[in-house]
């Protein structure tokens, strides 16, 4: 199965690589003899899907949770296989998504308008001016 990750982007079920395991916590017997964990795991670096500008964001963004160039996603949380399937579908999803999503735009540094100026040197003659007649009368 497909996974679409935005409009512009679906990663083909060939390169999504599935692995199964045991999983720990709630489940008695039944847990012992089920491998319920699901690791998913995608190549960043050879997919096929990604444009260059794409693959290097998600290379410089995701570098510190990559191995060997994959991402890799595990659900353990349920104790069904097929409902941590769909859990670890959905965290690869939003884990690309966030990865390609675009940051704040960069702030141009302005200047100071000329009244923004004034206001501030108002502001200040004003605090100084209350602070002025706080003080005790000199030379008694």
């Amino acid at each position: 199965m497909d996974l679409s990750v935005s409009p512009a982007l679906t990663i083909p079920a060939s390169e999504l690589v599935w692995r199964f395991s045991r999983s720990s916590g709630p489940g008695g017997q039944h847990v012992n003899t089920t491998d319920s964990r699901v690791a998913l795991s995608w190549n960043v670096a050879h997919s096929a899907v990604l444009s260059d500008a794409q693959r290097a964001l998600l290379l410089q963004r995701l570098g510190h949770r990559l191995i060997a160039e994959s991402l890799v996603v595990t659900a353990s949380e349920q104790r069904s296989q097929l409902r941590n399937r769909e859990i670890a579908l959905a965290k690869l999803a939003e884990t690309v998504a966030r990865g390609l999503e675009r940051g704040p735009a960069v702030r141009r540094r302005t200047k100071p308008t000329r009244g923004s100026k004034v206001r501030r040197l108002d502001a200040k003659k004003q605090r100084s001016a209350t602070k002025q007649q706080r003080r005790k009368p000199m030379g008694d």
